[in-house]
């Protein structure tokens, strides 16, 4: 389900999509340069932003993650903590939640948007 060749794999590992090689972006740690993103595989050579404004649409994807930490923090709350802690205190721990992993759904929503436009390709591997 993870492995190379499943669309997961690109999106947990932030590999390219095509190749499941190259890195997509510069560092490994999404707190340290958030936007730096490479502009081409270095395995395969694909480029990553097709067109300007191309990652626009990952504003959307960003979007619907943040939608499902809100839902699974309502859910969470009113299952589980509804008579522990205030709506108040929900509140704030969702919007921590929200800054602290604004990074990570950065990187997320951009590699899934990557994905959504490029399929894996075992016979590019190495070609540039």
């Amino acid at each position: 389900m993870f492995g190379k060749g499943s669309r997961l794999y690109s999106i947990f590992a932030m590999k390219c999509p095509r190749c499941h090689e190259g890195d997509v972006f510069e560092t490994h740690n999404p707190y340290q340069k958030m936007t730096a993103i490479k502009e081409t595989c270095p395995h395969c050579g694909l480029r990553y932003e097709k067109e300007m404004g191309f990652f626009y649409g990952a504003m959307y994807v960003s979007y619907m993650l943040n939608i499902a930490l809100f839902v699974t923090s309502v859910v969470a709350y009113f299952i589980l903590l509804d008579q522990y802690i205030s709506g108040t205190l929900l509140m704030v721990i969702y919007v921590s939640l929200t800054v602290i992993l604004m990074p990570v759904y950065y990187r997320l929503s951009r590699t899934i948007w990557l994905n959504f436009f490029n399929s894996y390709a075992p016979e590019k591997r190495g070609t540039k």
